[in-house]
């Protein structure tokens, strides 16, 4: 007696059930909604630091705006970056 091998067509069903039903679970992202709007908000303070250090009227942008107000507006925008990165809402009580 040979045994008769059943292959499996796009008609049978291979489902397994283990009886429970689980609600489904939203995936856990790394950040959410709020972060993206920080990350947006400082990407705009750093752009807005460039924008003042070309505004400077002195040759080769050596004046305050280049030199001073513009580059302190450009980490002040990398330092919201990394609080936005590391935000995270606290629980409701």
């Amino acid at each position: 007696m040979s045994a008769k091998t059943v292959k499996p067509t796009s008609k049978s069903s291979t489902k397994k059930t283990t009886g429970e039903n689980k609600p489904q679970q939203l995936p856990n992202f790394a950040f959410d909604r709020e972060n993206y709007r920080l990350m947006l908000i400082g990407i705009g303070i750093i752009l807005l630091g460039f924008v003042v250090m070309s505004l400077d009227k002195e040759p080769h942008g050596f004046g305050f705006l280049g030199l001073t107000l513009g580059p302190i507006i450009v980490v002040l925008g990398f330092f919201f970056q990394f609080f936005a990165i590391f935000y995270k809402k606290k629980p409701q009580e």
